[in-house]
């Protein structure tokens, strides 16, 4: 249903931590123009912790009614609590999203029983098409295999984000699930293997900031060209590897301001960039051609 280079949208704030809204749409505009196949709002690198349900509901509306069907919006509307999850993802459905992104619930640590009855209710509850957000580093909470397999008989479960940092855990993933699931990476760095593995396409932190790359580079991994993915990922793995060194969002948040589409803003607990980080994300940023060299 979903494919390709599809965006994990950061949520543009003046240095004070309001949103941005203008800079909102310029964004929507530049991953329009560059190809994006997709765009995720409200989800990890959207600061959707840090934003409230009112803003949560007012960026999700800014964003469908711009995009007005030129490509799929996706919600992230997966909180601890199984029963505001449901709440959130019937909000995001009547706001007109394409689908809902799903994280395992945080912090509970809920056996598999626990995940599968969760997001098997959400399923049931919501009549719209829902990607399970399997990111253990972050929820202290792994969507294994089997539970994935079950869930994928779920009709309205389509995808899967994996982000758990294995190229071998996605391999498993579409052996398992047989083409009932799709696969989508959730680590720019393991993006191009997953998708010459069978995987759909990558859920993006790094096509915040270079769109037509991931796209190209996409287009060749899915259309099984490895020569020329390797050749275009080969570009992007130091930016793969400096937009996280800091937690997501702030390096990305730093590099898309530098391309003069938004603020620094950003809100606490996260702060900026710290300055010696932003040396070497710049370079990466002109080893993909996204900067010009300077001679300082």
């Amino acid at each position: 249903m979903f494919h390709g280079s599809i965006v994990a949208l950061v949520t543009p704030m003046f240095v004070d931590g309001v949103i941005d809204f203008d800079s909102l749409t310029q964004l929507v505009d530049f991953h329009i123009e560059n190809g994006t196949d997709g765009i995720v709002v409200v989800g990890t690198t959207g600061e959707s912790a840090t934003l409230s349900a009112d803003e949560q509901r007012l960026v999700i509306k800014h964003v469908v009614n711009h995009v007005n069907n030129r490509l799929p919006v996706i919600a992230g509307t997966g909180v601890t609590s199984t029963k505001a999850s449901i709440e959130l993802t019937k909000q995001a459905m009547e706001l007109g999203v394409d689908g809902c992104l799903l994280m395992a619930p945080a912090y509970v640590k809920p056996t598999q029983e626990g995940l599968f009855q969760h997001y098997k209710a959400i399923a049931q509850a919501v009549p719209v098409p829902l990607i399970l957000y399997n990111v253990p580093g972050r929820t202290a909470c792994d969507i294994l295999p089997k539970t994935v397999e079950r869930l994928s008989h779920v009709s309205n479960i389509v995808g899967i984000k994996e982000a758990s940092g294995s190229i071998q855990r996605a391999k498993q993933l579409l052996q398992q699930c047989e083409g009932r699931l799709d696969v989508y990476s959730g680590e720019d760095s393991l993006a191009k293997d997953s998708m010459l593995a069978g995987g759909r396409g990558v859920i993006s932190v790094t096509a915040n900031a270079a769109p037509k790359l991931m796209k190209q580079m996409c287009d060749a991994a899915l259309a099984g060209d490895v020569a020329l993915a390797n050749k275009l990922d080969a570009k992007l793995a130091d930016l793969h590897e400096q937009l996280f060194s800091e937690s997501n969002p702030i390096p990305v948040k730093w590099a898309v301001s530098q391309l003069g589409l938004m603020p620094e803003g950003i809100r606490l607990p996260l702060t900026p960039l710290s300055d010696d980080k932003k040396a070497l994300l710049q370079t990466a940023m002109q080893q993909a051609e996204l900067l010009g060299v300077t001679n300082s």
